[in-house]
């Protein structure tokens, strides 16, 4: 069994302003009613809450089913190919998102906002790629899939 990773970005609002809250929410292998707020026939109340308080956006296509490439069209807003990244990367590897490329993160840092994301990268390991260097002020999670672990029992060994 597979399981999904969740790409969580939340931009925090700087004290004493009057902007709202970013939250995206970015899963592997979930499908549009896979939570209940969207008709799924199990409850999924925490996900349903965010909905119900927030603003939900219904009409963002990824364009390709493959995490890197999807990942990098979500931060970057250009279609994968337009980015350079074809596929998913591996672990070590030499290639990731373009620190040149600009960011849903640099882009709201810009105007103010402090960012953060939590869960699994996956646009590149080596430093110049991971979240710190591509406009994120924290970052808590994995460079790639949890199937890509080196201890993970299927890992490539050497």
């Amino acid at each position: 069994m597979k399981l999904s990773s969740l790409l969580l970005i939340a931009m925090l609002v700087p004290a004493g302003a009057r902007v709202p809250n970013i939250v995206i929410i970015f899963n592997d292998d979930m499908a549009y009613g896979d939570v209940a707020c969207f008709g799924a026939k199990y409850a999924t109340p925490n996900i349903d809450k965010l909905a119900k308080e927030g603003r939900r956006f219904t009409n963002f296509h990824v364009s390709t089913a493959i995490c890197s490439a999807s990942r990098a069209a979500l931060l970057t807003g250009c279609y994968h190919n337009r980015v350079g990244i074809h596929g998913a990367f591996g672990p070590r590897s030499r290639v990731g998102l373009n620190p040149e490329e600009m960011t849903l993160a640099e882009l709201v840092k810009q105007k103010g906002y402090a960012t953060g994301m939590s869960g699994k990268w996956h646009l590149g390991d080596a430093p110049r790629f991971l979240p710190l260097k591509q406009g994120f002020d924290e970052w808590y999670g994995l460079p790639y899939s949890n199937d890509m672990w080196p201890h993970h029992p299927e890992a490539p060994k050497g």
